[in-house]
Protein backbone atom coordinates (compact mmCIF):
# COMPACT_ATOMS: atom_id res chain seq x y z
CA UNK A 1 0.00 0.00 0.00
CA UNK A 2 2.89 1.92 -0.29
CA UNK A 3 1.59 4.11 -2.98
CA UNK A 4 -0.91 5.34 -1.26
CA UNK A 5 1.40 7.07 1.65
CA UNK A 6 -0.22 9.14 4.08
CA UNK A 7 2.78 9.46 6.50
CA UNK A 8 3.36 13.13 7.79
CA UNK A 9 -0.37 13.91 6.57
CA UNK A 10 -2.69 15.45 9.47
CA UNK A 11 -6.29 14.43 8.77
CA UNK A 12 -9.43 15.45 10.40
CA UNK A 13 -12.60 13.52 9.83
CA UNK A 14 -15.65 14.63 10.78
CA UNK A 15 -18.27 12.16 11.42
CA UNK A 16 -15.84 9.78 12.74
CA UNK A 17 -17.54 7.73 15.06
CA UNK A 18 -18.62 4.99 13.65
CA UNK A 19 -19.94 3.67 10.05
CA UNK A 20 -17.81 4.78 7.24
CA UNK A 21 -15.93 7.78 9.20
CA UNK A 22 -14.77 4.93 11.75
CA UNK A 23 -13.89 2.39 8.75
CA UNK A 24 -12.02 5.87 7.21
CA UNK A 25 -9.95 7.10 10.01
CA UNK A 26 -8.65 3.24 10.54
CA UNK A 27 -7.44 3.26 6.93
CA UNK A 28 -5.60 6.62 6.79
CA UNK A 29 -4.05 5.83 10.24
CA UNK A 30 -2.85 2.56 9.01
CA UNK A 31 -1.37 4.40 5.70
CA UNK A 32 0.51 6.57 8.50
CA UNK A 33 -1.99 9.69 9.23
CA UNK A 34 -2.09 11.18 12.23
CA UNK A 35 -6.53 11.08 11.48
CA UNK A 36 -8.38 13.20 14.31
CA UNK A 37 -11.67 11.77 14.73
CA UNK A 38 -14.55 13.99 15.15
CA UNK A 39 -18.14 14.08 15.59
CA UNK A 40 -20.75 15.48 18.23
CA UNK A 41 -20.07 13.00 21.01
CA UNK A 42 -16.19 13.44 21.50
CA UNK A 43 -16.37 9.88 23.74
CA UNK A 44 -17.63 7.93 20.97
CA UNK A 45 -14.56 9.20 18.76
CA UNK A 46 -12.31 8.80 21.83
CA UNK A 47 -13.19 5.21 21.52
CA UNK A 48 -12.13 5.21 17.92
CA UNK A 49 -9.02 7.40 18.73
CA UNK A 50 -8.07 4.92 20.77
CA UNK A 51 -8.52 1.54 18.70
CA UNK A 52 -6.38 3.46 16.21
CA UNK A 53 -3.57 3.91 18.60
CA UNK A 54 -3.62 0.53 20.31
CA UNK A 55 -3.16 -0.71 16.47
CA UNK A 56 -0.17 1.33 16.44
CA UNK A 57 -1.38 4.53 14.54
CA UNK A 58 -1.97 7.97 15.43
CA UNK A 59 -5.17 9.43 16.48
CA UNK A 60 -6.87 12.08 18.70
CA UNK A 61 -10.14 13.20 19.38
CA UNK A 62 -12.33 16.07 18.89
CA UNK A 63 -15.70 18.06 19.23
CA UNK A 64 -17.15 18.84 16.02
CA UNK A 65 -20.64 19.93 15.79
CA UNK A 66 -21.74 20.49 12.32
CA UNK A 67 -24.82 22.99 13.62
CA UNK A 68 -22.51 25.48 15.55
CA UNK A 69 -20.55 27.70 13.16
CA UNK A 70 -18.07 28.68 16.24
CA UNK A 71 -17.42 25.51 17.10
CA UNK A 72 -16.10 24.54 13.38
CA UNK A 73 -13.79 27.62 13.57
CA UNK A 74 -13.02 26.47 17.50
CA UNK A 75 -11.63 23.04 16.10
CA UNK A 76 -9.66 24.08 12.81
CA UNK A 77 -7.84 26.81 15.46
CA UNK A 78 -7.13 24.32 17.64
CA UNK A 79 -5.95 21.38 15.01
CA UNK A 80 -3.73 24.81 13.60
CA UNK A 81 -2.47 25.18 17.59
CA UNK A 82 -1.86 21.37 17.48
CA UNK A 83 -0.27 20.57 14.14
CA UNK A 84 0.36 23.12 12.47
CA UNK A 85 -0.95 22.06 9.22
CA UNK A 86 -4.29 20.38 8.05
CA UNK A 87 -3.90 18.06 4.72
CA UNK A 88 -6.69 16.63 4.51
CA UNK A 89 -10.77 16.68 5.31
CA UNK A 90 -13.37 14.02 5.64
CA UNK A 91 -16.72 15.68 5.58
CA UNK A 92 -19.18 12.41 6.37
CA UNK A 93 -21.49 13.73 9.32
CA UNK A 94 -24.86 13.30 8.27
CA UNK A 95 -28.37 12.79 9.23
CA UNK A 96 -31.46 11.68 8.07
CA UNK A 97 -34.10 13.09 10.39
CA UNK A 98 -37.48 12.32 9.19
CA UNK A 99 -38.12 9.19 7.23
CA UNK A 100 -41.71 9.24 5.71
CA UNK A 101 -44.02 11.04 3.09
CA UNK A 102 -42.28 14.33 1.43
CA UNK A 103 -45.61 15.92 2.09
CA UNK A 104 -45.00 15.43 5.80
CA UNK A 105 -41.89 16.59 6.75
CA UNK A 106 -42.05 18.72 9.84
CA UNK A 107 -40.05 22.40 9.22
CA UNK A 108 -37.90 21.64 12.13
CA UNK A 109 -36.30 18.05 10.27
CA UNK A 110 -36.10 19.72 6.85
CA UNK A 111 -33.91 22.55 8.80
CA UNK A 112 -32.05 19.90 10.67
CA UNK A 113 -31.39 17.81 7.89
CA UNK A 114 -29.80 21.00 5.87
CA UNK A 115 -28.06 21.71 8.86
CA UNK A 116 -26.04 19.06 9.36
CA UNK A 117 -25.91 17.58 6.05
CA UNK A 118 -25.18 20.76 3.75
CA UNK A 119 -24.38 23.79 5.86
CA UNK A 120 -21.91 22.01 8.23
CA UNK A 121 -19.60 20.40 5.52
CA UNK A 122 -19.57 24.11 3.46
CA UNK A 123 -18.59 25.93 6.12
CA UNK A 124 -16.55 23.49 7.52
CA UNK A 125 -14.30 22.90 4.25
CA UNK A 126 -14.18 26.68 4.26
CA UNK A 127 -12.67 27.15 7.70
CA UNK A 128 -10.47 24.63 6.56
CA UNK A 129 -9.21 25.83 3.12
CA UNK A 130 -6.97 28.68 4.68
CA UNK A 131 -4.93 25.92 7.05
CA UNK A 132 -4.77 23.85 3.87
CA UNK A 133 -3.69 26.90 1.98
CA UNK A 134 -0.42 27.57 3.93
CA UNK A 135 0.24 23.86 3.96
CA UNK A 136 0.38 24.35 0.57
CA UNK A 137 -2.92 22.84 -0.51
CA UNK A 138 -4.78 19.57 0.70
CA UNK A 139 -7.26 17.17 -0.68
CA UNK A 140 -11.43 16.93 0.94
CA UNK A 141 -13.80 14.14 0.26
CA UNK A 142 -17.24 14.63 1.03
CA UNK A 143 -19.27 12.00 1.48
CA UNK A 144 -22.85 12.10 -0.54
CA UNK A 145 -24.70 9.70 -1.51
CA UNK A 146 -26.81 7.84 -4.21
CA UNK A 147 -29.68 9.22 -3.20
CA UNK A 148 -28.05 12.41 -4.87
CA UNK A 149 -28.21 11.32 -8.13
CA UNK A 150 -31.65 9.51 -7.86
CA UNK A 151 -33.97 9.76 -4.25
CA UNK A 152 -34.83 7.29 -2.58
CA UNK A 153 -38.54 6.32 -1.69
CA UNK A 154 -39.61 8.17 1.60
CA UNK A 155 -36.32 10.25 1.83
CA UNK A 156 -37.03 13.36 -0.50
CA UNK A 157 -35.07 15.97 1.77
CA UNK A 158 -32.13 13.45 2.54
CA UNK A 159 -31.49 13.19 -1.10
CA UNK A 160 -32.21 16.64 -1.95
CA UNK A 161 -29.00 17.22 0.85
CA UNK A 162 -26.78 15.06 -0.98
CA UNK A 163 -27.61 16.54 -3.73
CA UNK A 164 -26.62 19.46 -2.93
CA UNK A 165 -23.13 17.86 -1.38
CA UNK A 166 -22.53 16.88 -5.44
CA UNK A 167 -22.23 20.51 -6.72
CA UNK A 168 -20.58 22.08 -3.24
CA UNK A 169 -18.15 19.32 -4.32
CA UNK A 170 -17.86 20.75 -8.10
CA UNK A 171 -17.93 23.61 -6.73
CA UNK A 172 -15.39 23.85 -4.29
CA UNK A 173 -12.98 22.29 -7.00
CA UNK A 174 -13.32 24.21 -9.58
CA UNK A 175 -12.59 27.43 -7.31
CA UNK A 176 -9.85 25.90 -5.03
CA UNK A 177 -8.21 23.52 -7.42
CA UNK A 178 -5.41 25.79 -8.80
CA UNK A 179 -5.09 26.55 -5.59
CA UNK A 180 -3.62 22.69 -4.72
CA UNK A 181 -6.58 21.96 -3.39
CA UNK A 182 -8.61 19.11 -4.84
CA UNK A 183 -12.19 18.18 -4.00
CA UNK A 184 -13.86 15.14 -4.49
CA UNK A 185 -17.14 13.09 -3.60
CA UNK A 186 -17.67 9.11 -2.47
CA UNK A 187 -20.95 8.40 -3.05
CA UNK A 188 -21.73 5.16 -1.19
CA UNK A 189 -25.05 2.81 -2.13
CA UNK A 190 -27.17 0.73 0.33
CA UNK A 191 -24.34 0.97 3.15
CA UNK A 192 -24.98 -1.25 6.48
CA UNK A 193 -24.60 1.70 8.68
CA UNK A 194 -26.30 2.87 11.50
CA UNK A 195 -28.39 6.01 8.98
CA UNK A 196 -29.37 2.71 7.13
CA UNK A 197 -30.59 1.26 9.74
CA UNK A 198 -34.48 2.51 8.67
CA UNK A 199 -33.80 0.41 5.26
CA UNK A 200 -33.15 -2.64 6.64
CA UNK A 201 -35.69 -2.55 8.61
CA UNK A 202 -37.99 -2.18 5.00
CA UNK A 203 -39.86 -5.01 4.23
CA UNK A 204 -38.83 -6.77 1.07
CA UNK A 205 -35.18 -5.32 1.37
CA UNK A 206 -33.55 -8.47 0.70
CA UNK A 207 -35.44 -9.25 -2.40
CA UNK A 208 -34.73 -5.54 -3.54
CA UNK A 209 -31.65 -6.22 -3.15
CA UNK A 210 -31.62 -9.03 -4.77
CA UNK A 211 -33.18 -8.05 -7.99
CA UNK A 212 -32.00 -4.71 -8.24
CA UNK A 213 -27.94 -4.74 -7.38
CA UNK A 214 -25.24 -6.49 -9.71
CA UNK A 215 -23.70 -7.41 -6.65
CA UNK A 216 -27.03 -8.30 -4.27
CA UNK A 217 -26.18 -7.44 -0.44
CA UNK A 218 -25.02 -4.34 1.61
CA UNK A 219 -21.79 -2.80 1.43
CA UNK A 220 -19.93 -2.94 4.73
CA UNK A 221 -18.28 0.31 5.49
CA UNK A 222 -14.79 -0.84 5.21
CA UNK A 223 -15.74 -1.41 1.46
CA UNK A 224 -15.82 2.31 1.22
CA UNK A 225 -12.21 3.04 2.05
CA UNK A 226 -10.63 1.77 -0.92
CA UNK A 227 -12.09 4.92 -2.99
CA UNK A 228 -11.36 7.29 -0.05
CA UNK A 229 -7.76 6.30 0.33
CA UNK A 230 -7.53 6.64 -3.74
CA UNK A 231 -8.94 10.46 -3.76
CA UNK A 232 -6.48 12.01 -0.37
CA UNK A 233 -3.33 10.57 -1.48
CA UNK A 234 -0.84 10.89 -3.84
CA UNK A 235 -2.90 8.29 -6.77
CA UNK A 236 -5.28 10.59 -7.35
CA UNK A 237 -3.28 13.43 -7.82
CA UNK A 238 -4.89 14.31 -10.98
CA UNK A 239 -8.70 13.77 -9.79
CA UNK A 240 -10.98 16.79 -8.90
CA UNK A 241 -14.22 17.60 -8.79
CA UNK A 242 -15.24 13.40 -9.52
CA UNK A 243 -18.14 11.94 -7.35
CA UNK A 244 -17.08 8.15 -6.87
CA UNK A 245 -20.17 5.89 -7.08
CA UNK A 246 -19.39 2.84 -4.73
CA UNK A 247 -22.70 1.15 -4.87
CA UNK A 248 -22.84 -2.40 -5.56
CA UNK A 249 -24.31 -1.34 -9.02
CA UNK A 250 -27.22 -0.44 -7.47
CA UNK A 251 -27.86 2.96 -10.24
CA UNK A 252 -26.96 0.50 -13.03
Amino acid sequence: MARFDLSGKVALVAGASRGIGAAIAHAMAEQGAHVICASRRVEDCQKVADAIIKNGGEASAMTVHLGHMQNLEDAITAIEQAHGRLDILINNGATNVFYGPAHKCPESAYDKTMEVNVKGPYFLTAKAIPLMLKGGGGAVVNVSSIDGLNPGLLRTVYGMTKAAVINMTKGYAKEYGRKGIRVNALLPGFTDTKLASALKEMPGIEQYLETNLALPRMAQPEEMVGAVLLMVSDEGSYMTGECIVVDGGATI
